[in-house]
């Protein structure tokens, strides 16, 4: 007989801060519409800065004090740094925590919701949502629990990963469907190509560039000018597209904008909503990406990619890079690629030390194999399962 869980969870409190603009809303963002899409479960998602999220979002209204959208109950909240105790307190008068509560990425919950949780009866499962790391203390701290210092409640640490053992990573049901059937479909991408606003360039290899500020690409920029072969490269509005316009000697980097020298060509794209970013990097030959969110749809899109992880002091973020590209090239050294992983591992230790000579003809001569590799990588990824399920199982079979 099936193991039947301890409790039933059947609605979500998520808490977010907006940190590195989109990075953690977004994960939050995807989060919440799969517990309520694919789950059919009551979520409440608490955001302190509407503005940044309505980029994610277009159709969010960034005044409205409630929202529903996608299934998703949207409210507002505020760090205790942000609003008085009086306001905390008039802004959760009434709230009931829901089954289970998500602070994701360490952001504290406010001392008035603190209070309601621990005089719910059942109280709710309390889960700290940490950020996605593959680094091996990760599977040892996974599911620890954390008593709270005054009130009657235990916090669980929910640590996503890419080895049995940890939370597994975001993935929606049906997305590899979907990704089969674009790639398959010209009309998919000559939908995609109409609402991007632009054309493909003829036996171009396709980049899709979403970074950071970086010292590195002007250096990159500059070997595509010269390259042998035509580069398209597809720009989000944003900083990288501000610092490819520099580069250029152009002031505008609006959507629309094109940007044209030697051998490259760069195009400005909008910034695409969240449902539709997926099928800009099923679109290229080569996707860099940024922060975590972008991070784990590169995966999931089995193309080439170069991670742009977010900077942290001391360096300390190079730790997390490590440990991610140590398991991407065990993995190729292992299917006979040791010079492709070689390649791959330069590239991305470049591209995030802000080296201002990146080896593009290293890495372009193994695009293949790291096509192949990129492939194999997420297909192994589907034996975690996805992370909101675990995230469901783990409240009702483990949280008492």
């Amino acid at each position: 007989m099936p193991v039947q869980p301890d409790r039933a969870i059947r609605s979500w409190d998520i808490f977010c801060t907006v940190i590195d603009n989109f990075g953690d809303i977004g994960v939050c963002w995807r989060l919440a519409r799969q517990l309520a899409q694919e789950h059919g479960h009551a979520v409440r998602l608490w955001v302190d800065d509407l503005a940044s999220f309505a980029r994610l979002a277009p159709g969010l209204d960034t005044g409205a004090p409630r929202q529903e959208l996608a299934g998703v109950t949207i409210l507002p909240w505020r760090r205790p740094d942000q609003e008085s105790a009086q306001e905390s307190t008039a802004r959760f008068a009434g709230v009931t925590p829901h089954d289970a509560v998500i602070e994701a990425f360490a952001c504290d919950l406010p001392e008035p919701f603190l209070a309601a949780m621990a005089a719910r009866a059942p109280k709710p499962a309390w889960l700290n949502l940490e950020y996605l790391s593959a680094e091996p203390w990760v599977r040892e701290h996974h599911g620890m629990a954390s008593p709270h210092p005054r009130l009657p409640l235990v916090k669980h640490f929910f640590f996503p990963g890419f080895e049995p053992g940890t939370g597994g990573v975001l993935r929606e049901t049906m997305l590899g469907m979907q990704r089969e059937h674009f790639r398959a479909s010209p009309a998919a991408q000559a939908s995609l190509w109409h609402r991007l606003g632009f054309e493909p360039i003829e036996g171009a290899l396709k980049v899709s560039l979403f970074a950071y500020r970086n010292a590195a690409l002007p250096a990159l920029l500059t070997q595509w000018r010269d390259g042998s072969e035509p580069v398209q490269c597809l720009v989000p509005a944003g900083l990288a597209a501000r610092q490819a316009s520099e580069w250029f000697g152009e002031a505008d980097c609006a959507p629309g904008s094109v940007f044209r020298s030697g051998r490259l060509t760069v195009q400005v794209v909008p910034f695409v909503r969240q449902e539709h970013y997926d099928e800009l990097l099923w679109l290229c030959d080569l996707n860099f990406v940024r922060g975590e969110d972008s991070f784990v749809r590169a995966q999931w899109a089995g193309r080439p990619f170069v991670w742009q992880i977010y900077p942290q002091s001391d360096a300390a973020h190079m730790v997390k890079l490590d440990a991610f590209l140590a398991l991407i090239v065990q993995r190729m050294e292992r299917s006979g690629q040791p010079e492709a992983a070689a390649a791959l591992a330069n590239f991305w230790h470049s591209w995030n030390k802000d080296d201002e000579s990146p080896d593009w003809p290293g890495l372009r001569a193994h695009l293949p194999l790291l096509a192949r590799a990129a492939e194999q990588w997420q297909r192994s990824l589907l034996h975690l399962g996805d992370l909101a399920a675990n995230l469901v199982a783990f409240c009702e079979n483990r949280v008492k």
